[in-house]
């Protein structure tokens, strides 16, 4: 198969509902896990939008409002921000947080489920969370189904303790 043919499926099988990572691309078309790597910036240079997510790729929602909330925790609060985002169907696209050297730095989460979370927790567990650069400061982007959605997230996670608030406190 030639490279343009092998970047055209792969196009096509990001379409698919879940993310598929690099090396499951790389066996189905018998080459190494860096030429997929290659394919996948060749199609985000001629303008097909993919993300990265911690369990593959797959292309960019464009769906729902697109809304910020600032959170202040420890890494043992996490699951419980995240469970609170998710299951009031808001997508967890991102973490960003703001380092002294390096300016901003983005994760690309794609956390749209109770099973995204509880896969993202067990791989965190292993390593540090961004926001551990920022005392537990950080950024996530949500794609919400609604306002109303997302006014229910704040609430929850103000609830929790763990929404950051003006006055750089939490709301606990």
């Amino acid at each position: 198969m030639k490279a343009e043919e092998r970047r055209a499926v792969i196009a096509q099988t990001l379409t698919a509902d879940r993310p598929i990572s690099a090396t499951a691309l790389a066996g189905r078309f018998s080459v190494s896990r860096q030429i997929i790597v290659g394919d996948i910036a060749l199609l985000r240079a001629a303008g097909l939008d993919i993300v990265a997510t911690p369990r593959g790729y797959k292309l960019g929602e464009t769906t729902g409002l697109i809304r910020a909330v600032a959170c202040l925790h420890t890494a043992g609060q996490t699951e419980a921000e995240l469970l609170t985002m998710v299951d009031h169907g808001c997508t967890v696209i991102d973490v960003v947080v703001d380092h002294p050297i390096y300016g901003q730095l983005t994760g690309q989460l794609s956390l749209a489920s109770r099973y995204d979370v509880g896969q993202f927790v067990e791989k965190i567990r292993e390593t540090v969370p961004l926001s551990a650069l920022t005392g537990g400061v950080h950024l996530h982007h949500l794609r919400c189904p609604d306002e109303e959605a997302y006014r229910r997230v704040c609430q929850e996670l103000d609830k929790l303790g763990v929404l950051y608030t003006q006055n750089g406190e939490t709301g606990d």
